[in-house]
């Protein structure tokens, strides 16, 4: 799903609604459009219940869109309320609401009818600074669940490595010295293998040999230091309690690495086969940098509607990546924004990153940000997604590919009648006093 920018035309609506979800009973009020007293009640969790009350919304109100306020934009209740045509959900981020019961409530006061009326009340009289969720195709909702689910695996698997470190700290630390990374394959099959050093260094040289060669490792040198080193090891340890207990948390942790890895496996090529036959696989692709892992995401964050982002500002602000300026007095301070979608800010800064590798203007401006504004690396990043999303946009609201040579041929042409200006592959900056 994508969210279309507060600057829609807002219909006609026959009534407006607001749900508070909890996890046994659901307390919701309702407001008809043409005025009236404040309707309220209470849902039960099931699909049934939530059936039974939409359909009663439909017949009292058949002759326009019903609005119905909640603070979820992903979720049951967004996935039990999207089959109903004649609904159109606001999700409101629960800072908002929070705030908003705050300046109602300053005695901290809170009840779920209280915080379904907040909610309607945010809809009636502040609709225009939510966004509804709109529909987007079914490849790029999928892509969307996929690319998330992807992250949030590769985080656990981030999490279990860590874990392994931890434990094999306590009896068996040399195994981060011969391997370097323990998020490896072959790391993981040692470890099932030959548990602790004691085991390692009674396998015979000609096994540990043809392990390592069967793990694709066939550089015989290294094999060679490695296998020296297994033999002249000395244990961290001698006491059986500390290796029975590090040993087992190991092979419980070396089986979640396995499964983790499969799944994350099976996931990239989900995702690669849904990519392949989407439509805007070959324009995200075009850019530099955006890789097997980027495409997916890039598609996932912009969606196929193009009336979903009006412009590229709306989009760098809900991301994240713009900056927010505040300013009391004669002082203005410059902070990075905090409440957006983490993953969709992570997608851009990830991109940016990637792109200073391949693109010559964005080297460059990434090189201006840290050498002349002193900024930081992420602070440089940010900086430059900023620049990459208005490039994104345009090419993809006009469906076009990205090309490099046609993109420094534009900005130099919209520079040429500036004087002072050095240019450094496309990027403009000022000129020093002597240059």
């Amino acid at each position: 799903m994508s969210f279309t920018s507060p600057a829609s035309i807002d219909p006609v609506w026959a009534a407006f609604a607001a749900i508070d979800w909890a996890s046994q009973k659901h307390s919701w009020s309702l407001l008809p459009a043409e005025g009236g007293s404040i309707e309220s009640g209470q849902l039960d969790n099931t699909p049934e219940a939530v059936e039974l009350w939409a359909a009663e919304l439909r017949r009292r109100f058949p002759q326009a869109p019903i609005a119905v306020a909640l603070e979820q934009k992903r979720g049951s209740v967004v996935y039990m309320l999207s089959k109903y045509q004649h609904l159109v959900l606001y999700p409101v981020p629960p800072s908002m609401s929070a705030a908003y019961r705050r300046a109602f409530c300053p005695s901290g006061a809170k009840t779920d009818p209280g915080d379904a009326n907040l909610l309607l009340d945010l809809l009636v009289h502040h609709r225009q600074q939510l966004s509804p969720i709109a529909t987007d195709t079914a490849e790029t909702r999928l892509l969307r669940f996929l690319v998330e689910q992807r992250r949030q695996l590769v985080q656990q698997k981030v999490g279990l490595i860590q874990q392994l470190t931890d434990s094999l700290q306590q009896y068996f630390p040399q195994i981060r010295t011969w391997f370097g990374s323990l998020d490896t394959v072959l790391v993981t099959a040692l470890l099932h293998r030959w548990p602790t050093l004691s085991d390692l260094q009674h396998a015979h040289p000609g096994t540990l040999r043809r392990f390592f060669v069967d793990h694709a490792c066939r550089n015989d040198d290294l094999i060679q230091q490695r296998i020296q080193a297994i033999y002249a090891a000395l244990s961290a340890t001698t006491d059986p309690v500390v290796i029975e207990a590090g040993t087992r948390k190991t092979a419980a942790i070396g089986s979640l690495l396995a499964a983790a890895r499969e799944q994350i496996h099976a996931l990239d090529k989900r995702i690669a086969a849904v990519v392949a036959d989407h439509s805007d696989a070959e324009l995200f692709a075009s850019f530099p940098g955006a890789g097997a892992a980027t495409v997916p995401r890039l598609i996932a964050a912009f969606g196929t509607d193009r009336n979903a982002w009006t412009s590229a500002a709306a989009l760098q602000c809900f991301s994240g990546i713009a900056p927010v300026h505040k300013s009391s007095g004669n002082s203005t301070v410059v902070v990075m924004r905090h409440a957006c979608p983490k993953f969709l800010r992570q997608t851009f800064h990830e991109f940016a990153g990637q792109s200073i590798r391949f693109s010559e203007w964005a080297k460059a401006y990434y090189r201006h940000q840290r050498e002349d504004q002193k900024a930081s690396h992420h602070t440089a990043v940010r900086s430059l997604a900023f620049r990459w999303i208005r490039i994104l946009y345009r090419c993809w609201k006009d469906r076009q590919l990205y090309d490099e040579r046609l993109f420094l041929e534009a900005q130099g042409r919209r520079n040429t009648p500036r004087t002072g200006w050095n240019t450094a592959a496309g990027f403009h900056k000022p000129a020093t006093p002597n240059s």
